[in-house]
């Protein structure tokens, strides 16, 4: 189990009796008086990992309510987000090679907290390291042919038929773009010529004639995990929208140029890895050709948005955000 144990959740605790009765009702465990082992683990709520002592089942709550002062807001995040697993494992994502983590429950009074299925696997995170850092490459190709699979699937099964909006994108743009405005990462020329650049965009054909999909919408290096072969499992669906397919893979590409300019210095090397996703996707469709031109057209203002998100943290050093800002306009300009 990963992640730092902190001690037994107390048999007083009403934590005990959601679990208790989760393990019993939902996976079958007939222990008369479970006892939940704790551990602490990353994310942006807090997120904790429980494991029942006998039978070893393990389970992953997150607390919305450590998040947000108002406990009415907090569970009403926890519903959305367990109705946006239920929505996906709808879609028959359940299982091997694509999974959607399964929600096991929400309650409001203890803390907000979402408990969902505990599921084993390679973070997207490792895998990328494996070849930012130690240069396995072949690894990372796999890894990238796997989600690329998952995510084809996810939004040909879920396509509406209606037109996605760009609109909604570029209004997205214009939020994170403004936060490095006020946060002061960026001044007013900069800020002035990051919405020329982005507007162009807007009278772009292509830009607004995809039609509307599921999106996962945090398709982040620490939300899916890897399995055996071509497994893959989302993880954390708390953005999850109806949109343009490239919010997802747009983000995918960015990050992993985001990876190698962080790890390597080296923005060249994220090329071959960024170009064999899209391929990987495209392929999943019919008209794949006509697919990989859609999505390498749009690619670019989808990486540039992501790098800007990542540009607005107060993690970022002043260095490492020029030449992320530095890289938005190039992708921005791309013909």
């Amino acid at each position: 189990m990963n992640g730092r144990y902190v001690g037994y959740v107390d048999g007083g605790d009403p934590l005990h009796g959601f679990l208790s009765r989760i393990v019993r009702d939902l996976m079958g465990v007939r222990e008369t008086c479970p006892a939940f082992r704790a551990f602490e683990l990353t994310g942006s709520n807090l997120v904790y990992a429980y494991q029942e002592k006998v039978s070893d089942v393990k389970i992953i709550c997150k607390f919305y309510g450590s998040r947000f002062a108002d406990l009415d807001k907090a569970a009403w995040k926890a519903r959305q987000e367990y109705e946006s697993l239920q929505t996906l494992r709808r879609y028959n994502l359940i299982g091997s090679p694509h999974h959607v983590i399964r929600p096991l429950g929400f309650d409001r009074d203890i803390n907000g907290v979402l408990a969902v299925e505990y599921y084993t696997g390679e973070a997207f995170s490792d895998a990328i390291a494996r070849a930012t850092r130690h240069r396995d490459d072949a690894h990372l190709y796999w890894r990238l042919k796997a989600l690329a699979y998952f995510l084809a699937t996810q939004h040909d099964r879920t396509a509406s038929g209606d037109y996605a909006d760009f609109a909604a994108d570029c209004k997205y743009f214009d939020k994170v773009a403004g936060g490095l405005r006020e946060a002061q990462h960026i001044g007013r020329d900069d800020a002035d010529e990051l919405a020329q650049l982005a507007d162009a965009w807007r009278d772009r054909p292509r830009m607004w004639q995809d039609q509307q999909v599921w999106l996962h919408g945090d398709a982040t290096p620490a939300n899916f995990l890897f399995g055996d072969g071509l497994d893959v499992a989302a993880i954390d669906l708390e953005r999850m929208k109806r949109g343009d397919r490239m919010f997802d893979v747009g983000r995918v590409a960015g990050e992993l140029l985001h990876a190698f300019m962080r790890d390597t210095g080296d923005r060249r090397r994220a090329k071959p890895f960024i170009g064999h996703f899209l391929w990987e996707y495209s392929c999943h469709f019919r008209w794949r050709r006509d697919m990989f031109e859609s999505v390498r057209a749009r690619a670019p203002y989808y990486m540039a948005l992501n790098l800007l998100r990542i540009a607005r943290n107060d993690y970022i050093d002043a260095d490492y955000r020029e030449k992320l800002l530095r890289q938005t306009r190039r992708l921005l300009q791309a013909a």
